[in-house]
């Protein structure tokens, strides 16, 4: 594929042939880029690694040793155990491990807005059209991955098909961006959301309990006298039953203690909790290894904090947020998470991906920070499936733009579909039964070789 000069002009001529949603009359204004690829299928479920902010490809997996100054950064790059591929000096741990992780350092979208980034990586697709302002979430958007999961596969073992943990991707001037929910497809289909600045995952879940004086029976009996009340209602309308479907839900988490044990850690070892590190975000990625060996489809993991000055959203103090606070967190949860399920042998069926909504500039600014950047940022994938141990594309010099091999978001989603048995072909259907095709993307055929 030709690599553009300006990201931002080749997306404005495919957009329309690529992420419009297809219904029953537009099948055949399907674009030559979502050719049916046969599907993967080695991955039963995806972990999805969201680091909010928006990460930077020079400081994490393509470091720019050689680039000018004001530019090339203040970290190293280290050698991996794979011999030519190198990444930040801080994420020891990764390194140790790249045999196990394909990296794609030509990833783009062309946006550098933290909405429009957050919902192409939440779902790989383009957003509903705003008026304006950042996209918060809408019911007239495409589905997350994790909703397109819950829909075709739906929920397993008494366990919600999608999780999501340990909060929302937002900042504090944008709590809730687009892309995290089911979009069009309804309410029935989002992810179980668990976001509660109090809880610490893997602790018992907040309002999930049942009191401590009401046994199984008691409850049994409860639940008995609820639904022969609710059976002599008259039609509820719409919101009724979303309601009632959703108390059903809570009902079954309080009665399926079982299991609900997959979101506590009281039955690991202490060393477990350690290796992942003792963190909310360590303790989620313990958590979502957890839920997919209990049957959980997709669990997508977003960075910890919300505040700019917490996550990735590094414009002032880039580099010692990186090493102090940021990269050795992700190093020790990733890197633990990739050791934990291949010594349970469930790294071949488990898919996980990292990802932002963007990179960082080139130029490093006068407060010290990069600068946000969609035309050009890495992602990872590892297991499912995916052949790792190497680099997928190129950035120039700089890191600036896609030197080969670029691979549009949507080429990343595509790939991840791919991995769990999806194509160009797969549809899922919104609320009024229409059917929508959700791979827009071609898959990335090295990935899988």
């Amino acid at each position: 594929m030709p690599v553009p000069t300006d990201p931002t002009e080749y997306f404005s001529r495919r957009t329309l042939l690529r992420f419009a949603p297809l219904s029953l009359l537009g099948l055949a204004a399907r674009s030559s880029a979502s050719t049916p690829d046969g599907g993967g299928g080695k991955a039963k479920a995806l972990v999805l690694l969201y680091m909010t902010g928006g990460p930077a490809q020079q400081e994490t997996f393509d470091p720019k040793p050689d680039a000018p100054e004001g530019t090339r950064g203040e970290f190293k790059p280290t050698a991996t155990n794979v011999t030519g591929i190198q990444v930040c000096e801080h994420l020891p741990l990764l390194a140790k491990q790249a045999d196990r992780f394909a990296i794609i350092r030509s990833t783009w979208h062309g946006s550098d807005t933290h909405g429009v980034g957050v919902h192409y990586n939440l779902t790989g697709l383009k957003h509903a059209p705003r008026s304006a302002g950042e996209p918060q979430v809408d019911r007239r958007d495409p589905p997350c991955i994790g909703a397109v999961v819950r829909h075709l596969r739906g929920d397993r073992n008494g366990l919600p098909g999608a999780v999501q943990l340990p909060r929302q991707v937002g900042d504090q001037n944008n709590a809730y961006w687009g892309g995290q929910h089911a979009g069009f497809l309804g309410p029935r289909f989002d992810p179980l959301f668990l976001h509660d600045e109090n809880w610490l995952p893997g602790d018992p879940l907040p309002g999930l309990a049942p009191a401590s004086d009401v046994g199984l029976e008691r409850q049994t009996a409860r639940t008995g006298l609820l639904d022969a009340l609710q059976s002599n209602r008259p039609g509820a309308s719409g919101s009724d039953q979303d309601f009632m479907r959703f108390q059903r839900q809570a009902i079954d988490m309080l009665q399926s203690s079982a299991a609900w044990k997959a979101f506590r850690l009281d039955d690991e070892k202490p060393g477990t909790l350690a290796r992942y590190g003792d963190n909310r975000f360590g303790r989620s990625c313990l958590v979502a290894r957890r839920l997919v060996e209990a049957g959980v489809g997709c669990v997508t993991v977003p960075w910890t904090f919300k505040q700019s000055e917490q996550n990735f959203d590094t414009h002032s103090k880039h580099f010692p947020k990186m090493k102090d606070k940021l990269l050795p967190t992700i190093d020790r949860a990733m890197a633990a998470l990739l050791d934990d399920l291949t010594e349970r042998g469930l790294f071949s069926e488990t898919l996980v991906g990292w990802t932002g909504e963007f990179g960082r500039t080139p130029k490093i600014n006068g407060g010290g920070g990069r600068d946000h950047w969609g035309r050009v940022y890495s992602t990872v994938l590892a297991g499912g499936g995916v052949k790792g141990g190497q680099v997928i594309g190129k950035s120039t010099k700089d890191g600036g733009l896609p030197a080969d091999d670029a691979v549009h978001v949507s080429d990343f989603f595509a790939s991840m579909y791919h991995a769990l048995g999806y194509t160009s072909a797969s549809a899922v259907k919104d609320v009024a039964g229409r059917p929508h095709h959700f791979v827009q993307g071609r898959v990335v055929a090295r990935l899988f070789e």
